[in-house]
């Protein structure tokens, strides 16, 4: 690749169009990420640019038409199959928590754009506050949810929230995000803008794709896996992505789900 493929300005990420095509196995070098010291500001900068940086893509996410055609059959088919499921976990999480039953949380996709994700809600209403409370009476905890952003035995996680977490029922709504293009059934995963610095040097290859419903992650781990393996298997997924690598990791899928005790 050429030098005036990318450029950096005072340690801010910039997406410079390449003056030649640029292969897919080098597109990664497009996206300049920040030394560790700037990481906090890189995030924020990345997302705040994401509409530049989309305006310049000349690549479409990983996969391409026939990727999305698949997504568009398995998500349609899905949301056939699951709707009675549906209907029934929304109309219990009416019942015995109140308020609306599913809820949506900004991530980050492809190229940067953020989306509102769906789920079934899990957790009480006032989630936030029981947080800190949690963690004020708890130090301990803190590091595992900094380096995590997930609890053990989370006291925001409602008693019919556990069990749909276990059985990744929880997860269902984001079918509706497969259909309007903010997602794909297969990526990596959904992650929040402060994620976006823990990324480091995999932040472009993430940017590639479109988060999953499922991914590598989903079916070597879940939860019991730490961040930086979460980061390398949504790299390696990235780097080699294929037809049957996701129709084996929807397969698996089935199975993953089924171990409650690696559930998220």
């Amino acid at each position: 690749m050429t030098k005036n493929a990318f450029e950096s300005h005072q340690g801010t990420p910039i997406w410079v169009q390449p003056s030649l095509p640029v292969a897919a196995d080098s597109w990664t070098a497009v996206l300049h990420v920040v030394s560790a010291p700037d990481h906090n500001s890189a995030g924020a900068v990345l997302t705040d640019l994401s509409p530049a940086i989309r305006a310049g893509m000349t690549i479409p996410p990983i996969g391409g038409l026939l990727k999305r055609i698949m997504d568009l059959a398995i998500a349609g088919t899905a949301l056939i199959m699951a709707a009675p499921v549906m209907i029934v976990v929304a109309l219990l999480i009416r019942m015995t928590a109140g308020g609306p039953a599913v809820f949506s949380h900004s991530r980050i996709g492809f190229g940067g754009k953020p989306f509102d994700c769906y789920k079934f809600r899990s957790m009480v209403a006032n989630s936030e506050e029981v947080l800190k409370a949690y963690l004020d009476a708890n130090p301990h905890v803190c590091k595992e949810w900094e380096e995590t952003h997930k609890i053990r035995n989370d006291p925001r996680v409602t008693l019919l929230g556990g069990m749909l977490r276990k059985s990744s029922l929880d997860e269902l709504p984001q079918l509706f995000n497969i259909i309007r293009g903010d997602m794909s059934c297969v990526g990596p995963r959904p992650i929040v803008k402060d994620e976006l610095k823990r990324y480091g040097d995999h932040l472009g290859e993430y940017l590639r794709t479109r988060p999953g419903l499922t991914g590598l992650w989903q079916v070597s781990g879940r939860s019991s896996m730490d961040y930086a393996n979460r980061v390398a298997l949504d790299s390696q997924y990235v780097r080699n992505w294929s037809v049957w690598l996701d129709i084996v990791i929807l397969f698996r899928t089935v199975f993953a789900v089924m171990r409650f005790d690696r559930a998220s």
